[in-house]
Parts: C-alpha cells; structure tokens; sequence
C-alpha cells in the first residue's frame, strides 16, 4: 500500500483541478492513501473529494516562507511514514514539508533549484503539457506516459443535501430554477465580466421566470449588491454569506453557473452545473472547466489572451464586447 502526502495549489480553482490528479493515483493504485496539504480555506473542499484521507492546514499566508512552520509540521508527519510525496507548486519553499518528513520518493517539476529536496524532477514542457490539469496529473503517472496523459479524469465533489436544504431555508430562497452568476475576479480586474452587464443579464433572467443567486466572497459583496439592485425578491445577494462549503452545495442546485474564469467556475463544473465561463484576458485552452457540459464565451481578439491582471490597453474590450443579450440567447438554446 503506497501512501502519498501531496502538497496541494494555493488557489480554488487549482485545488479543484487538483483532484484529477487524486482520481488518477487511485484509479493506478485503488488501495493508496492520499492526505493533502493545502491553505485553511482547502479544508472543506478537500472533505467532497472522496480521493483524500486527511486535509492537513498549512497555516502560512499567501508567499511567507514559514520555514519554521514548515519545519515543525514536517517533522510531525514523519510517524506517517508517507511512501511519496508530490509537490504541485514549483515553488521551493513548497518542497520543505515532504522534505522535513523524510518522505523517500519527492516528486515534482523542475524549478527553483530544488535539486537536495526533490528526488525526482520532472520536466515541464508547457508545449505538450499545455494545460493546469495535464501538468497536475502528469506528476501522478509513470514518467513514460506522463507527456501528456492519456486520461483526464474530470473533478466530481460531493454534495450535502441536509446542507442544501437548510441554506434554502436560512436564506429564504425561491423554489424558482436557480442561475447562479460569479462576478468575482480575484486574479484581478481583467478577468471581470463587467458588473452592468452581470446586472442587465440577471433582469433578464428575472422576468424569464428565473431566481439569481450572486455568489462570491466578501469582496465581492458590493458587486453583488449592484448586480442585483432594483431587481426585487428573486434576486439573492449571497456574496460573504456562506462559506466555500456551502457555494459547492448551491451550484450544485443550480440550473446554469454564468461565471469569469475563477475558482467557483470550477467548483460548479465539479458538482455537474451546466457552466457558461466568460473567458478574455485568460484561455479556455489552458484552464477550462472540466466538464462535458460548457458553453465558452470568448471573442477571441488579437490583444486577448494577455494572462495581465490589468488590461494593458486600459480598454478590456475582451470582457466588455462580450455582450448580455448574446450569453442570455446561448441560455436559451
């Protein structure tokens, strides 16, 4: 029996990508044991992947070195006796932990002069390995097949209906079809659908006999409260109302996710929604929701995909020209 400590992505989206990789070791090794380090915020997603044992807290902030921390949790997990670790981030301070715990077998992509704490590093062609999911999975193969993998198995989280049930209640929502929008953008501005056309498409939807739920985090409340302004009952601000948890159940329950290329687009993809991802300053070639059941909207201009967390040109023409009337028609369809 082979047991994997796995260090995990630091973002929402990643993490849920990140479970093809998990499906993938237990589709080779059915009776391995998978933990998976992560961010306090992991926690809960990481409890709907059947996949995982443990989600262990890596409780450093976004780019601290937290040598020490590091240092302390590994030695920690050394009675594990983990068979191999993986390391899904390139940076080094992400090899430590595996390291600390003396895990033999350290596996992970070349970077970062990580030669003494990765004992087997990988090569990333980002031509052949043109994807976040084929890079994620990759490292879960035999080197021979790993460029690029033959299978991709697409995440699939679980649900809880008693919770479903009672963020219905709690939040007194309407037992009209449910669309969900995420207006979020925490990559930055240049992912963002504007706001307007969040509010004009969910009008839309409104009169079409719909309820709108806006979900997001707490910085996104403001959007939300814009989105929905003047649109009555049926539409739900829920931004900083729930918990990342809760988000996983909500999509699920909903008809149709409408969302910029963000971590809740993947969760919805996850819970089997049918997904609408706004694509512009980012590629559907490179991070699409894994899921048979899209629609992308993406014009395709010749400044976009420019991967800036601001439009270089100060214009997001690609978000902006991507119009309501033309998602809500693809809706109907």
């Amino acid at each position: 029996m082979v047991k994997y400590l796995i260090v995990g992505p630091s973002w929402v989206g990643d993490m849920v990508m990140a479970q093809s990789l998990f499906m993938t070791i237990k589709q080779q090794e059915p009776d391995a044991i998978i933990d998976v380090i992560g961010p306090n915020w992991s926690v809960p997603i990481l409890a709907r992947m059947p996949e995982v044992r443990n989600a262990i807290v890596l409780p450093t902030s976004h780019g601290e070195w937290g040598i020490k921390t590091r240092l302390t949790i590994g030695k920690r997990l050394r009675d594990e006796s983990y068979s191999k670790a993986i390391v899904i981030p390139r940076s080094w301070k992400s090899a430590l932990v595996p390291f600390f715990a003396n895990i033999p077998h350290r596996i992970g992509f070349k970077g970062e002069q990580r030669y003494v704490l990765l004992n087997e590093r990988r090569k990333l062609d980002k031509n052949i390995l043109n994807q976040t999911v084929k890079r994620f999975v990759s490292l879960g193969v035999n080197n021979q097949e790993a460029y690029p993998p033959n299978i991709l198995p697409q995440p699939k989280l679980a649900i809880d209906k008693a919770n479903q049930i009672e963020l219905y209640k709690k939040h007194s929502l309407s037992q009209r079809p449910a669309i969900a929008l995420m207006p979020g953008a925490e990559f930055g501005p240049s992912k963002q659908w504007p706001i307007p056309h969040f509010h004009e498409l969910a009008k839309k939807l409104i009169e079409k006999g719909h309820q709108v739920w806006i979900l997001g985090g707490p910085k996104d409340q403001q959007d939300g409260n814009e989105i929905i302004k003047d649109l009555g009952e049926y539409a739900v601000n829920l931004c900083g109302k729930t918990q990342l948890v809760d988000a996983i159940d909500l999509l699920e329950a909903a008809e149709v996710a409408i969302s910029n290329d963000s971590g809740l687009m993947h969760v919805a993809a996850a819970v089997g929604t049918r997904v609408h991802g706004i694509y512009g300053s980012t590629s559907e070639l490179f991070t699409p929701p894994l899921t048979d059941n899209k629609v992308i909207h993406n014009l395709h201009l010749e400044c976009s995909p420019c991967f800036k967390r601001e439009c270089p040109l100060g214009h997001t023409n690609c978000q902006y020209k991507i119009k309501p009337s033309s998602i809500y028609e693809s809706l109907l369809n």
